[in-house]
């Protein structure tokens, strides 16, 4: 127990009460905007009251002191605790809803009561939703309400030791048996083991497991069966299974990742998930009435993954924009005293970019929600023709808001110097729970070639003037301009530019590759040479997207729900982020311009196609004010605007993040609590370290 906890102050240290009062809109009604309207606000507040208050002391850092299987148990203890708390407040706030049970198993509150991670969110987010989405019927009624109420623990998996991103690889197999109506699941060889899924390692007694399916030796492609794991009562492998968890990790501590192999494991037909694909008694296969179906479920996790990222990103930010207005250090002019860091410019281009991007990742996850909602109504109605699209847009949304949310989140650490490295500040355990989207659900770079051949696919049609998806018109509006309009410093000039580059970028990607193709390559050959272009081509393809959800829902009809002030503060946020966006890609933009002039010059017939934009010096330099300007404005509101995000202290569990920025008492207390400090002298000393200074070496 510490022997400082009284002298933590009870108020609020007065660098960022100031900041505080100095804001210039309520961070109220933010907040109200934040969660998506007053009731939202109220039940996130009722909520944290309940879960949060009863929270013994220490809570958020005596894992660190445990043992890997004391942390583990102890995540489960914690879990299994809430459970009920949290099952008890949704019928009582909001009964039939799950606001609370079972999202709070994996929405921010989750950080706050699971500082360690547990290992059940796998089995909510997607083991339950895979059944309710793609189970028929009689699936649903069987395994859903038993997986909902955790009467089954599942998990979904579908990544193998060597086989990740590539689903069309995975070698578990399924073959049908007709005389016994059952489906025989076989792990091959070692690579094809099932590997990293998580809550699998001693936690879930059931999976979803994705598996090729053959039937009398005719492959029919990747299906998804539900496979008991455990004995109900022993929580005992089963026959033929091989289990176990595979190991500590970076971060996720507590969340249990294991490994699956099979022998000879049968199961029922019927545990075939078969809402759209299906295989009769008589062996005869149904195919789904659309190829991607299964790709549903990737894009929900896709979408939930820019929710969790964004989170997280801006987790570290508050933390990061909290410290900084504590912090003093260095003075600005001689022989002044030490100004609180966040007055250094530099250390605002640390700060508030990131704040930006974690904002535009979350609206333009909010956006993807509502895009979701429609495609699985329409899939339901058997129409999947926006489910490429959604495949698309939400491979580029997991690809950028993890790339920049884990280099975001780093740069924040470091801007709190050295007390950042503390596992007490938490930027490293946030870290680690972001870094880990960076590979699951689809490695990023694969997801970027993915997306990329998809853009040359469409950029053909689009050259043989055939239709294309929506979400690729700007094509048309890019390329049917005789001259790109002169730079006026607008928003909509600067998402013009983005678009334009990003389609010139998949015009070069597609020229380079037909041209590798006519020289005599491969396709697969050709794809690989050009896969730099295309991986380019994806990344502006997505951040053209981003820049333009963001203008959409800050300055489109949602705005006139908002205040002047509200507006002004949001609108600045705006700006510094498509100013950032294009000054990070200007390679592209000029060198896009640069191509687009030699094409005029080596093709001067076709002068009505090709255009380039005129970017002067005068024009760059106004960027580059313009980017300073805006770290102007968002000084006085960086402290409100993360206030206006409602992370509890329990949530961001940080000695440099909390409300109260009492950071030096709470970095002693949080030093006074290490078990090493619980004992003045460590037994070493008497074996090992006393005989070494007594040596004569």
């Amino acid at each position: 127990m510490s022997h400082i906890k009284n002298l933590i102050p009870k108020t609020v240290n007065p660098d960022l009460q100031k900041e505080r009062t100095g804001a210039e809109f309520d961070v109220e009604e933010f907040q109200v905007w934040w969660q998506g309207g007053q009731e939202k606000l109220k039940t996130k507040r009722e909520i944290e009251q309940a879960i949060f208050s009863d929270l013994e002391d220490g809570y958020g850092i005596n894992h660190e002191y445990m043992s890997h299987e004391d942390v583990y148990n102890s995540s489960v203890k914690k879990v299994a605790e809430a459970a009920v708390k949290l099952k008890a407040l949704q019928n009582k706030i909001n009964p039939g809803g799950t606001d609370i049970w079972p999202t709070t198993l994996y929405n921010a509150h989750s950080h706050g009561l699971f500082p360690a991670n547990h290992p059940l969110a796998t089995h909510i987010t997607m083991f339950v939703d895979v059944i309710k989405g793609q189970g028929t019927p009689e699936q649903v009624a069987k395994w859903g309400k038993a997986a909902e109420n955790c009467n089954i623990i599942g998990t979904y998996a579908q990544t193998e030791l060597a086989h990740g991103t590539n689903v069309r690889g995975i070698a578990t197999r399924a073959d049908f048996d007709p005389k016994t109506d059952e489906f025989v699941l076989n792990t091959p060889n070692l690579e094809a083991y099932k590997w990293w899924p998580g809550g699998l390692g001693h936690t879930a007694n059931h999976a979803m497991v994705v598996a090729q399916l053959y039937i009398a030796g005719v492959h029919h492609g990747v299906q998804m069966f539900i496979v008991p794991l455990r004995d109900a009562e022993t929580h005992m492998p089963l026959a033929g299974i091989d289990i176990g968890e595979i190991g500590k990790k970076l971060g996720m501590v507590a969340v249990n990742q294991g490994f699956l192999g099979f022998q000879n494991v049968r199961i029922p037909r019927t545990n075939m998930l078969m809402k759209y694909a299906k295989v009769e008694r008589d062996g005869t296969f149904k195919a789904s009435p659309a190829s991607r179906v299964n790709y549903l479920t990737m894009v929900y996790t896709r979408c939930l993954i820019v929710n969790l990222n964004s989170t997280l990103l801006l987790q570290a930010a508050t933390i990061a924009t909290r410290y900084s207005a504590v912090r003093r250090q260095s003075p600005i002019e001689e022989n002044q005293p030490e100004p609180q860091i966040i007055d250094h410019v530099t250390q605002r281009l640390k700060l508030f970019p990131e704040i930006a991007n974690g904002i535009a990742y979350h609206l333009a996850a909010e956006y993807m929600w509502e895009m979701y909602g429609q495609t699985v109504q329409e899939a339901n109605s058997g129409k999947f023709d926006r489910l490429p699209d959604m495949h698309v847009l939400s491979c580029a949304l997991k690809v950028l808001c993890t790339t920049d949310g884990c280099a975001g989140i780093e740069k924040l650490r470091l801007s709190t110097g050295g007390h950042g490295y503390l596992t007490s500040a938490n930027l490293s355990n946030i870290y680690g729970n972001a870094v880990a989207a960076y590979t699951y659900e689809g490695e990023n770079t694969v997801l970027l070639l993915q997306i990329g051949r998809a853009l040359v696919k469409a950029w053909a049609a689009f050259a043989d003037k055939k239709p294309v998806s929506a979400s690729y018109n700007y094509f048309a509006s890019s390329m049917q301009l005789r001259e790109f309009p002169k730079w006026d410093n607008s928003w909509q000039c600067i998402i013009k530019a983005l678009q334009y580059t990003a389609a010139q970028k998949t015009r070069i990607a597609f020229e380079n590759l037909a041209a590798r193709m006519a020289s005599g390559q491969s396709q697969g050959m050709a794809s690989n040479n050009t896969g730099i272009e295309l991986a380019r081509a994806a990344e502006l393809h997505g951040r053209q997207f981003v820049c333009q959800t963001f203008l959409e829902q800050v300055t489109g009809p949602k705005a006139q729900k908002r205040s002047p002030a509200l507006n002004k503060v949001l609108e600045n946020v705006l700006e510094l982020f498509l100013v950032q966006t294009v000054l990070n890609n200007l390679n592209d933009i000029l060198r896009v311009s640069c191509l687009a002039i030699a094409t005029f010059l080596l093709f001067i017939h076709h002068v009505s196609r090709w255009q380039f934009i005129n970017l002067s010096d005068a024009d760059l330099r106004s960027l580059q004010q313009r980017l300073e300007t805006s770290l102007e404005k968002f000084r006085p509101n960086a402290v409100a605007i993360c206030d206006g995000f409602g992370f509890h202290d329990r949530v961001l569990n940080s000695v440099l993040g909390s409300y109260d920025g009492n950071v030096y008492p709470r970095l002693f207390d949080a030093a006074k609590r290490s078990t090493m400090n619980q004992k003045p002298v460590q037994k070493s000393f008497e074996t090992h370290l006393k005989p070494l200074m007594k040596a004569n070496l």
